[in-house]
C-alpha cells in the first residue's frame, strides 16, 4: 500500500537549453549572432536559452555571455552532428521520444481548479504525521453488489466488537485479510517475519493509496473509522496517534543487532552492552559518538559515516524508531531502543520542516499528478476537450450497434452480428468521425471473459473507455499545433536525447571499449593518480576475553597472518574477526592508533564491553601510484574528457563558427 522522467532523463537535462517563457523583446531579437557550419543563429535564439538558463529558476552558476556562448555553441555543433550521422532515424531513439512527450503531455490533461484543491489537501495534511491500525476485508472493485454488501456488513461486525472494548490488536489478528497482520513463518527463501498485528506504523500524505488516506485523516486521534472502500477492500481504521510531521528526517544511530534466534540471555547481554554506550555517551556528553559508532555497531554501512542513515521519511521506519525521533532535538541521542531487529541508540541530527505552501506547491503538485487522486480530474479534462473540439456523439447509432452485441462478449470471443452497420458514425471529434468498426476492433483487444455483469453492462463499460480513449487520443495528436510552448518543448528534449546518443557513441563507449587507449593514457598521466601513505596491517577484534589468550598464544608461535583465521577455525575459537589490508590515515581508528612501523603490534581494551583489538603493522608503503585497476574510475573519467576534447576539435573544423561581433557586444549590453 505504501507508495518525471529515470536517471538517462537527468543527464539529458543537463543537455536541453529550455525555451519555455518569453524573453524581453528587443530589436536585436531577429538579427543573425553567428553562423554554425551552414546554419544562422539569431540573436533571440541565444537570449531565450541564456536568460532561461543564467536568469530563471534556480540558478547553480550563472555565466556571463562570453562563457556561456561557448556552451550554447558546442551544444548546437554537437545536435547538428547527430542529424548529420542520421540518429532521428533510429527506432530505439524514436521510442524513447515518443515517451518522454508521453511524460511532457501530462499537464495538458489535468484541470488545474481540481488539482490545486488537491494540491492545497495534500499540503494540509502533509503537516501530520499519522500511526493508525487497520483491519482490512477484502472486496473486488468490481465485485458483485451483494458480495460488495456481504464484505461491508463483516466489516461493520468487526467495527462493532471493536467499539464495544475488544482489543484493536486481536481483532486484526483473528480477522485482517492483510497478510502482513500475522506475519509470515520463515521459508527456505525467506525469513521469519512477525505479524504488526494491524499497525502499519507512521505514515503522511501520499504514503497509502487515497482512499484509505482520507479515512485516516478524516478520523480523529483514538477513534475508529466506519468502513473505508479502497481497491483492496473495506478497511477499519483505528488511529492511535496524530502528531506534527517530522518531514524528511536526518538521524544516526548505534545499532546493535540481536538474530531471531537469539536466546533470552543474548538479548539480555545486548541490552546491557547497548546500556554501557549509551552510559559512555551521556559520560562525554555525545562527543565520543563517532568512535563508539565505528567501534560497536553493526550498521556497518551507516557506521562508516559516522552512524548516519540516508534521509528518510516516518513511513520508511519502524514506529519505535519514529517514537524515540518525536522525543529528541537535533544533536540529542536516545536512551537504547528496542525493536524487532536489535537495539538501537538514536541520534537526530535534523529534519526539515515543512515549508510555505508557496514553497511546496510544486513538489506536490508532482505528487499528486502521479498519485491515483488526480483521476478526479479526468471526467473535467474530457468535457473541456469535448467542448473544444466540437464532440458529437449519435446515440441512436450507438443504441442500434448495441442492440446487437450479443452473449460472446461475455466469453471474451466476440464475433459482430451481420445487422452491425461498421460504416456507421458513433461520435466525430474534430474532423474525425469513429465508426462502429473501430469499436469493434477496440472490443477485441480488450475484451476479457466475465461472470457477473450483463451483455449490455460490459459492452457499455468497453464503450465509456474506448470513448474516452479517443478522445484523449485525439487531443493528444493536436497538442503541437494548439500549443505552441508544447511542440518547443519536445523538440528540445529532441534534441537533447539525440546529443546524449551522440555522447554515448562518439565519446563514453570509445573511453570504456578502447583498453589499448586507456592504459596509454593510464601510462602517461600515472602521477595524478596516488595514493598516500599506507600501511598494510592486520587488525585482529577478540570479542570475548576467553579468546584473547590463545590469540595471543598463536601469534607468539608465529602463525602467519594469513593463516591466523582458518586457524582459529580449526579449533574452534570463537568470537575473533581477523581482517588483513592496506590502510590510509582514516581509514581504520585503531590502525591510527598504532604506531605505523613495520612489526609494532598494539593491544587496545574496549571501554564499553570486554572485546580487545590487536593491531600489527606488517609494512609501510610511501606514497605511489595507484594501479590502473585500482583507479580506473577516475582513470576512464579523464581520459572520456581528452577524448571529447579531440572530438570537439574536430567538429569546430567541420562547422565553423562565424561570430558578429557588432550585434554580440549589443547582447552583451543587455546583461551587464
Amino acid at each position: 500500500m505504501k507508495g518525471i522522467f529515470n536517471f538517462k532523463s537527468a543527464i539529458i537535462a543537463v543537455f536541453v537549453f529550455s525555451v519555455l517563457g518569453a524573453s524581453a523583446q528587443s530589436k536585436l531579437d531577429k538579427k543573425v549572432l553567428m553562423t554554425i557550419g551552414d546554419q544562422k543563429v539569431t540573436v533571440k535564439e541565444f537570449t531565450d536559452v541564456y536568460e532561461k538558463n543564467n536568469m530563471k529558476g534556480d540558478v547553480i552558476e550563472k555565466k556571463t555571455v562570453d562563457e556561456y556562448l561557448d556552451l550554447f555553441v558546442n551544444f548546437r555543433m554537437k545536435v547538428m552532428e547527430a542529424y548529420e550521422m542520421k540518429l532521428d532515424t533510429n527506432a530505439k531513439f524514436k521510442k524513447e521520444l515518443e515517451g518522454y512527450r508521453k511524460q511532457l503531455a501530462k499537464p495538458y490533461f489535468t484541470n488545474e481548479e481540481i488539482s490545486e484543491e488537491l494540491v492545497e489537501e495534500a499540503y494540509q495534511r502533509k503537516q501530520k504525521d499519522i500511526r493508525a491500525s487497520h483491519i482490512l476485508i477484502t472486496c473486488d472493485k468490481h465485485a458483485l453488489p451483494s458480495d460488495t454488501l456481504k464484505a461491508y456488513n463483516k466489516a461493520m461486525d468487526i467495527r462493532k466488537k471493536a467499539l464495544k472494548g475488544e482489543d484493536f490488536a486481536k481483532l486484526a489478528d483473528t480477522y485482517s485479510q492483510d497478510p502482513s497482520a500475522r506475519g509470515q513463518k520463515a521459508t527456505d527463501k525467506t525469513p521469519a517475519r512477525p505479524g504488526n498485528h494491524g499497525d502499519l506504523g507512521y505514515f503522511t500524505v501520499f504514503d497509502m493509496v487515497y482512499p484509505f488516506e482520507t479515512g485516516a485523516y478524516n478520523t480523529k486521534e483514538g477513534e475508529i473509522s466506519m468502513p473505508i472502500r479502497s481497491d483492496f477492500g473495506y478497511h477499519i481504521i483505528k488511529v492511535t496517534s496524530v502528531t506534527d510531521a517530522l518531514g524528511v528526517i536526518n538521524a544516526g544511530h548505534i545499532f546493535l543487532q540481536i538474530p531471531l534466534d537469539a536466546s533470552e540471555e543474548d538479548i539480555n547481554n545486548t541490552r546491557v552492552k547497548a546500556d554501557n554506550i549509551y552510559n559512555e555517551l551521556v559520560a562525554e556528553n555525545g562527543k565520543n559518538w563517532n568512535d563508539l559508532v565505528k567501534r560497536y555497531s553493526d550498521d556497518r554501512g551507516s557506521a562508516a559515516h559516522d552512524g548516519t542513515l540516508s534521509p528518510f521519511t516516518v513511513s520508511r521506519i519502524v514506529p519505535e524508531f519514529v517514537e524515540a525521533l518525536k522525543q529528541l532535538k537535533p544533536g540529542e541521542f536516545s536512551k537504547p531502543v528496542r525493536t524487532n531487529y536489535g537495539y538501537h541508540i538514536i541520534k537526530l541530527i535534523g529534519n526539515s520542516k515543512l515549508g510555505s505552501f508557496e514553497k511546496e506547491k510544486q513538489a506536490i503538485a508532482e505528487r499528486v499528478e502521479k498519485d491515483m487522486r488526480s483521476k478526479k480530474t479526468e471526467d473535467v479534462v474530457l468535457k473541456q476537450i469535448m467542448k473544444d473540439y466540437n464532440f458529437k456523439s449519435n446515440d441512436k447509432n450507438v443504441a442500434a450497434f448495441m442492440s446487437t452485441v450479443d452473449s460472446t462478449i461475455l466469453t471474451g470471443s466476440y464475433v459482430p452480428s451481420k445487422e452491425a452497420d461498421m460504416s456507421e458514425v458513433l461520435f466525430s471529434i474534430g474532423k474525425t468521425d469513429v465508426t462502429v468498426d473501430d469499436f469493434v476492433k477496440y472490443i477485441k483487444s480488450k475484451q476479457t471473459p466475465q461472470r457477473y455483469v450483463s451483455i449490455q453492462t460490459y459492452a457499455y463499460q468497453l464503450y465509456e473507455a474506448f470513448q474516452s480513449k479517443r478522445i484523449l487520443d485525439y487531443a493528444d495528436e493536436h497538442l503541437e499545433e494548439r500549443y505552441p510552448e508544447f511542440k518547443a518543448l519536445v523538440k528540445e528534449y529532441n534534441d537533447g536525447i539525440l546529443l546524449f546518443d551522440l555522447m554515448n557513441k562518439e565519446v563514453w563507449n570509445k573511453a570504456v571499449s578502447d583498453t589499448a587507449g586507456l592504459r596509454n593514457y593510464y601510462a602517461r598521466n600515472a602521477s595524478n593518480y596516488m595514493w598516500n601513505e599506507r600501511v598494510k596491517a592486520c587488525v585482529i577484534t577478540v570479542d570475548k576475553p576467553e579468546s584473547l589468550p590463545k590469540v595471543k598464544e598463536y601469534l607468539a608461535e608465529g602463525v602467519s597472518f594469513d593463516s591466523l583465521r582458518s586457524t582459529l577455525y580449526r579449533d574452534n575459537i570463537k568470537y575473533v574477526k581477523v581482517h588483513n589490508g592496506f590502510y590510509q590515515r582514516g581509514d581504520n581508528q585503531f590502525v591510527d592508533e598504532t604506531p605505523w612501523k613495520p612489526g609494532v603490534m598494539k593491544e587496545i581494551p574496549s571501554t564499553v564491553d570486554q572485546s580487545t583489538v590487536i593491531v600489527i603493522i606488517i609494512e609501510v608503503r610511501s606514497p605511489e601510484p595507484k594501479t590502473l585497476r585500482e583507479a580506473k574510475g577516475l582513470v576512464t573519467s579523464d581520459y572520456q574528457l581528452e577524448i571529447e576534447g579531440k572530438w570537439m576539435d574536430a567538429l569546430h573544423k567541420k562547422y565553423p563558427v562565424v561570430i558578429d561581433e557588432k550585434v554580440l557586444e549589443k547582447v552583451r549590453a543587455l546583461y551587464q
